[in-house]
């Protein structure tokens, strides 16, 4: 075991492996970035107890890894008329590189769909929807019928969403 190793073990830090492992500091920037990444260094820093110079430092560094990936607006889903949640449920008629990459030349040419997972268990995938109405779900539903064959498509309207974060824990890095 490397002393860096035995360093993080000793002191709870657990990373990636070929990554640093992040401390106390690094893990509060992330979580002020992850809850507002508009607000200026200076104010990051002194949440932090850090001077602005060194907190921009880890800052980069942080953007320079890959941990923080980009920076992006969260917008109100409401106020532009796309407030209707459906979980499509997806099962595939074959499991074979061909349709996975037809599929996903689907999921990213329609701008509906913000999100989408492969999975474990009797459902192959699951496809995140955002429309304003029902009727512009059947539209995107229609399309993914047209483009692609599947062997079962299920799916479920949210009626409220309980909790929405972008924010991923940070005690594990």
């Amino acid at each position: 075991m490397t002393d860096s190793a035995r360093d993080n073990v000793r002191s709870g830090a657990r990373s990636a492996p070929g990554t640093r492992a992040l401390d106390d500091i690094d893990r509060k920037i992330l979580e002020a970035l992850q809850r507002d990444s508009d607000r200026a260094v200076s104010e990051i820093a002194e949440e932090v107890k850090l001077s602005s110079t060194p907190c921009w430092r880890r800052i980069r560094r942080l953007e320079e890894s890959g941990i923080v990936k980009r920076r992006v607006a969260l917008v109100d889903r409401r106020l532009l008329n796309v407030a209707m949640t459906i979980f499509i449920g997806v099962k595939a008629p074959r499991h074979e590189m061909r349709w996975l990459e037809a599929f996903r030349a689907l999921i990213e040419d329609v701008p509906e769909i913000v999100e989408a997972y492969r999975l474990t268990g009797d459902t192959d995938y699951i496809v995140k929807v955002v429309v304003p109405d029902i009727e512009t779900y059947d539209a995107v539903y229609k399309k993914m019928i047209s483009t692609l064959e599947f062997s079962e498509i299920s799916s479920s309207i949210s009626m409220e969403e309980l909790k929405f974060t972008t924010a991923v824990p940070t005690r594990y890095a």
